[in-house]
């Protein structure tokens, strides 16, 4: 036994739960403090207007107002979409839990009776029946969770961005710390649900199960699947309508008409900025919710299997949530590193400050994982690994985590290295669009896959040292490790479409060039770490998968997976296919999408007199209409997909030729996820670094509108759905695939494979 007595561990785990919201409202107190000064304008569900009070005469009454209306604007654009897609989503998973009741009532004909352990024999475990019907309530508890945290997070984003604007007269060290604390409460609401919800269903849960620990645990796994189930929706969804609004207005407004981002004589500017917060707010949140609940699930059922299960210690079997506990503590105080000790006052000052964020969570995650370690877990212990079990010290797992961690941190500097326009790669890139765009998709494509290299190296380094320290596992672990400084991940990922929008609105209102140069320079620097943020999701997509693959290997009852059986081999093949099939049908949603908008914009510019001179107003609405009922309509075959998948294939083929399936899925997507956002956010940054002209070299390739500039926004065009949508959406297939396969496993053991049984 650990140090950490069973009732302390009770008070523990909800304390730091209630301390996550607690700071997330102190955060949402200080950014609700942009005050009123006069006018009328729009509200946002709360008390208080967003007219900021007057600063050096930079901008009107007038122009404050038009910001709140803007504001107000795309607050119900978000809105609407979300609610729309949420009846959606309603409809999917009142069949798909119905599925998961049926498959795995029937693995035992409906049987009421207890039956012997699987893992722990000797013992009588609860009837099949019953972990079919909580499998179900804990499906249902984690969709209802990361639906959630993406309108949560949402709604913050919606509330904050106009006061960033605000903000921004003021200095961009202002405007910087109103757009953090935004992401930041984002970040604690969203870590803190998590857990919260996760502790109470495991307490309700053991009402009825008792000691029966293999069949609670078993049954949690539900939760991983309905969190990333939604988070799929979530990110394809919000992904297509984004980007089709983006590349909409980009290549109308910005290549043809030769008007600025943003510009409000274009008819796709307010879709573009409700995207942003449906597809880079409210889809990461339900993303990185549903890779918190996968590596928790993944270690909990690992650990239920092992002396910790067996030998009913309840705080060993918590690890994973007082890991998640301490995290949600040290991102809060590394938190005030970002907005107290000093405030920023130059823009080159802002990319620094959002990266010390990362370097400050790390290292004292570090002090708190050996903390956690050495007093959770007893100092030695056995862990199932593969029909044995291992002896392991307390240390082995503190590597795990930790190796995790900083592996996380690895991967986030290399894509920042490979995305920022502080560095040759991409300054490289925006060169190579001297001579076209052409040469610039060439360059950005090579940039893509070489950034592949250190992290894949990264993550094999973290598999073998966890794996051969603690088995399965050590791998959950080192995921938890990775996802433990979540909050401070989240903050610094919302943070980038927060200043996006507030660029955006100020484009809009009418605000002058130095205030939008603020917007900018706040963008360009969350531009960055959102490549950052997406980095750390196929890190720990990749260590999650391969840990629910060995918990899917053990619940199915596999003892080896042997890739020269044909069964395995297919199944590899078809797995390793599955990344590209999925990227082809997310790819052509958004060009089929943004096909549409750049043909109402075209006919807006061509049709109504006046657009172009700003006499006339054009008609959003329109424009909101098209990305909505594109990203509903296109988002359902993508999601099919995935879900359907390991149903067909373990049904079919049985559960070897699935775990092939998840194996070359695994393998392939992590390399695809990788290359495309890199390639994407390069591209980006490419374009707003010839924008920008802060070096005598961008300005050679300046200003906006000369050719390197069009060649550098068709770069930006093609890859925006490669950052947005297709990317991140991979490591939400290779993830879901996985817990999908873990909560249906016993139904391929018992069922599956018949296809091979008539053939």
């Amino acid at each position: 036994m650990g140090l950490l007595s069973e009732g302390l561990t009770q008070v523990v785990i909800p304390l730091a739960a209630v301390v996550g919201p607690g700071f997330a409202l102190l955060q949402w107190f200080l950014v609700s403090k942009v005050k009123v000064s006069g006018g009328h304008g729009e509200r946002n569900g709360f008390k208080d207007k967003l007219i900021g009070d007057e600063e050096e005469g930079v901008s009107s009454v007038e122009v404050t107002i038009k910001c709140a209306e803007i504001q107000h604007a795309i607050s119900i654009g978000a809105t609407s979409f979300l609610f729309t897609q949420y009846r959606y989503l309603s409809i999917f998973v009142g069949v798909f839990s119905t599925i998961i009741f049926l498959f795995l009532g029937s693995v035992k004909g409906f049987s009421t009776k207890s039956e012997a352990c699987t893992y722990n024999t000797g013992n009588m475990c609860k009837p099949a029946l019953a972990n079919a019907f909580f499998s179900t309530i804990a499906f249902l508890l984690g969709a209802f969770t990361s639906v959630l945290s993406g309108f949560l997070g949402m709604k913050i984003a919606t509330y904050a961005n106009a006061r960033t604007t605000l903000e921004a007269r003021r200095g961009v060290g202002k405007a910087f710390i109103a757009a953090f604390r935004s992401g930041a409460v984002m970040g604690f609401l969203l870590a803190a649900n998590g857990l919260l919800v996760l502790y109470i269903t495991i307490n309700l849960f053991k009402l009825y199960y008792g000691d029966d620990w293999e069949g609670l645990y078993e049954s949690i796994t539900g939760y991983g699947l309905g969190g990333s189930s939604m988070a799929l929706f979530g990110r394809v969804g919000g992904g297509i309508y984004t980007k089709a609004a983006d590349v909409g207005a980009d290549l109308v407004g910005k290549v043809e008409r030769n008007i600025p981002e943003d510009d409000p004589r274009n008819p796709a500017v307010t879709a573009d900025n409700v995207g942003d917060n449906v597809g880079d707010i409210a889809g990461m949140g339900s993303d990185l919710f549903g890779s918190y609940a996968e590596s928790s699930c993944a270690a909990l059922f690992v650990a239920s299997i092992s002396s910790f299960g067996i030998g009913h210690d309840y705080t060993a079997m918590s690890y994973p949530l007082i890991i998640s506990s301490m995290g949600i503590v040290v991102c809060l105080i590394t938190t005030l590193f970002a907005t107290n000790p000093f405030e920023i006052r130059k823009v080159s000052e802002i990319e620094p400050a959002l990266k010390r964020q990362l370097v400050i969570s790390t290292v004292l995650m570090t002090v708190g994982i050996a903390v956690v370690t050495f007093v959770a877990l007893p100092s030695e212990f056995t862990l199932f690994s593969f029909g044995t079990n291992k002896a392991v010290k307390n240390w082995y797992l503190f590597f795990c985590v930790a190796i995790g961690l900083w592996a996380g941190l690895v991967i986030g500097y290399t894509t920042e290295y490979y995305t920022s326009n502080a560095y040759s790669p991409v300054q490289d890139v925006a060169d190579s669009c001297r001579t076209g765009a052409a040469t610039n998709v060439i360059f950005g494509l090579a940039l893509g896959y070489k950034s592949v290299i250190i992290p894949v190296f990264a993550i094999a380094f973290a598999i073998y040292v966890s794996f051969s320290l603690a088995a399965m596992h050590g791998i959950a672990a080192a995921a938890l490790g990775m996802l433990s400084t979540i909050s401070t991940g989240l903050a610094i990922d919302a943070y980038g479409p927060i200043s996006d929008n507030a660029g955006g609105i100020a484009e809009m209102a009418g605000m002058s060039h130095e205030i939008r140069e603020r917007t900018d320079a706040l963008d360009a620097a969350g531009n960055t770490t959102a490549a950052i943020g997406k980095g750390f999701a196929i890190g720990s997509a990749a260590l999650v998968s391969l840990a629910l693959f060995g918990a899917y290997v053990s619940r199915a009852g596999i003892e080896t997976v042997d890739v020269l059986t044909p069964k395995v081999f297919i199944g590899l093949l078809v797995g390793a296919m599955l990344p590209y099939w999925f990227s082809a049908l997310t790819m052509k949603s958004v060009g089929s999408a943004a096909l549409k908008m750049v043909e109402e914009v075209r006919r807006q510019f061509n049709t109504i007199p006046g657009l172009m001179e700003g006499t006339a107003k054009p008609d959003y609405a329109t424009c909101v209409k098209i990305s909505t009922d594109a990203s509903l309509k296109e988002m359902i075959p993508p999601g099919a997909l995935v879900m359907l998948t390991p149903l067909i294939a373990g049904t079919s083929f049985g559960a070897e030729t699935l775990a092939g399936i998840l194996a070359g899925s695994l393998v392939s997507g992590v390399q695809i996820a990788i290359s495309a956002f890199n390639t994407g956010g390069a591209w980006d940054n490419a374009k707003k670094y010839i924008e920008a002209g802060a070096s005598e070299h961008a300005k050679s390739l300046g200003p906006k509108g000369s050719e390197p500039h069009k060649a550098a926004v068709i770069g930006d065009t093609i890859g925006d759905p490669l950052k947005d949508t297709s990317g991140p959406s991979l490591n939400i297939l290779i993830k879901l695939m996985a817990v999908e396969s873990v909560v249906f496993a016993p139904f391929f053991a018992a069922h599956g494979g018949l296809l091979f049984k008539w053939l």
